[in-house]
């Protein structure tokens, strides 16, 4: 594999660049940049990022720009994490820190965070032993355990330190009081992990990333521990805090001045995770979120180079299929149409277009195990909010419109047709459900789409139109469909 992939990390406290690459199974980190930009704070009381913390987010991703210049997109992977997720008018951000970065940006869902987050520490720092790997964010705290290189329970719960500190310890002030009401209400989320992750589960704790790792340094360069972290030493840090009695008079050694603000919240959870799991070592952990996005985007494209199996999404496809009873025949007979007059119609297009296509048709009749009548709007529902390893909801949500789009009228997906590339595939996937619509075998050569200037002629042989009169007809009714509210005009050769 040649050259280093990119990992953009965009957090609610911090956002990282990561360059790395796998080599003979080795992970090598290449360069790395990091700026606290406090995306999580400029969260308003309606849930809404404030231009000032958007101004704070593109100025650092600008300079992320500069650092990536020369890289094609197939070599970087931005995500974003549990303040996007939660952010009211994270469309708009994407538009802007799209652009301004100039590649895509992913919202990945709390459990994909946990999965990548897993991916990274098992890949650096590899064992046997079964584990529980703890990432403490800027507004979610991932839980994940798992064995080896596999993650067997992975959950993430709406709770940080940037969250907590703005909550708990109002304008810096830190306090006795605050700290008791941040661990009860750090408790109250994380209670339903009690169970599923309680000491009998594992061996040994690790602690990934920001927080975790601040904590060791801030014990190590104290003399407190050798770097591990314990319930004494989070109550000798918690007993500093209260004596400095406020976040700008806080002076531990090894403490960092931009960790400052959200130590309180980070200390909170931290005991209260100690204290509710049994945890009397939490060890700082090699690798985080960063790391795997690189390593889940090496395994991409080396499936791909290799033309075998390897994408978690893949796995994730035959999953759902397999879970929602969906017919595999039929849903491949769709696929080899719809492919088919894509690559005759946008032959240039990217490989990853192309798949969201496959995924789309593998995965569009997943709504008749809820129901037969609009089984296309509960497909398109299930897919845009189901657990899809492997898949961004960002992702997910593209292929649930694509998904929605494959019968009736096109004003329902209007906003999303405004992108050409996307109007193309709903257009090859709704002619591929008519093609194959008595769910019969089909020659997926009988149609032929090409552009026509900013149209699409659809032609066929006149054999082939005189044997198949009902699937003609339901042609005509799809051009008219698009005559009336599609973005492009339908021409067959009538």
């Amino acid at each position: 594999m040649g050259g280093p992939l990119a990992a953009i990390d965009m957090g609610s406290n911090s956002f990282r660049l990561e360059l790395g690459q796998l080599q003979h199974g080795r992970y090598r980190r290449v360069d790395y940049l990091k700026e606290t930009v406090r995306l999580g704070a400029g969260l308003d009381g309606e849930g809404l990022l404030t231009e000032e913390a958007v101004e704070r987010g593109l100025a650092c991703l600008r300079r992320f720009a500069g650092r990536l210049a020369g890289f094609a997109p197939a070599q970087v992977r931005a995500v974003a994490t549990q303040t996007l997720r939660e952010a009211r008018n994270r469309d708009a951000f994407l538009q802007r820190a799209q652009a301004v970065l100039g590649y895509p940006i992913e919202v990945i869902s709390g459990r994909e965070e946990a999965r990548l987050i897993y991916a990274g520490v098992a890949r650096l720092q590899p064992a046997d032993e079964p584990r529980l790997v703890i990432d403490i964010g800027g507004r979610s705290t991932e839980l994940i355990l798992g064995q080896g290189r596999v993650p067997l329970v992975a959950e993430s719960f709406a709770v940080g330190c940037v969250g907590l500190s703005m909550r708990f310890f109002e304008e810096g002030r830190i306090t006795a009081a605050g700290f008791r009401e941040a661990q009860v209400a750090a408790g109250a989320e994380l209670e339903e992990a009690l169970q599923p992750f309680a000491p009998e589960h594992w061996r040994r704790a690790l602690g990934s990333s920001g927080t975790a790792g601040a904590v060791s340094q801030l014990l190590l360069a104290a003399g407190v521990t050798d770097g591990r972290i314990t319930p004494a030493g989070l109550q000798w840090c918690i007993e500093r805090c209260i004596e400095a009695g406020h976040r700008d008079r806080l002076q531990l050694p090894g403490l960092k001045p931009d960790r400052r603000a959200v130590l309180p919240g980070g200390l909170a959870i931290l005991y209260t995770l100690a204290a509710n799991f049994d945890i009397d070592t939490l060890w700082p952990a090699k690798g985080a979120l960063r790391q795997g996005v690189i390593i889940d985007l090496h395994e991409r494209i080396d499936a791909r180079r290799r033309a075998r199996a390897g994408d978690m999404r893949d796995n994730s496809v035959r999953e759902l299929q397999r879970r929602f009873g969906v017919d595999t025949a039929q849903a491949e007979r769709v696929a080899g149409v719809a492919l088919a007059l894509f690559d005759a119609a946008l032959p240039e297009a990217d490989d990853e277009t192309r798949r969201e296509l496959g995924w789309a048709c593998a995965l569009h009749e997943i709504g008749l195990m809820v129901s037969h009548h609009d089984h296309h709007r509960h497909s398109a529902y299930v897919l845009a909010h189901v657990d899809a390893p492997g898949f961004s909801q960002s992702q997910q949500r593209r292929i649930g419109e694509l998904v929605l789009g494959q019968r009736g009228g096109l004003r329902k997906i209007e906003s999303a047709l405004a992108s050409d590339i996307l109007a193309w595939q709903v257009l090859c996937l709704r002619l591929a459900v008519i093609d194959c619509h008595a769910r019969a075998e089909t020659d997926p050569a009988a149609l032929n789409l090409r552009p026509r200037g900013r149209d699409a002629q659809l032609m066929w042989r006149a054999r082939w139109g005189e044997t198949h009169p009902r699937t003609v007809y339901l042609l005509h009714e799809e051009a008219a469909a698009w005559a009336r509210s599609g973005p492009l005009r339908l021409l067959l050769n009538t």
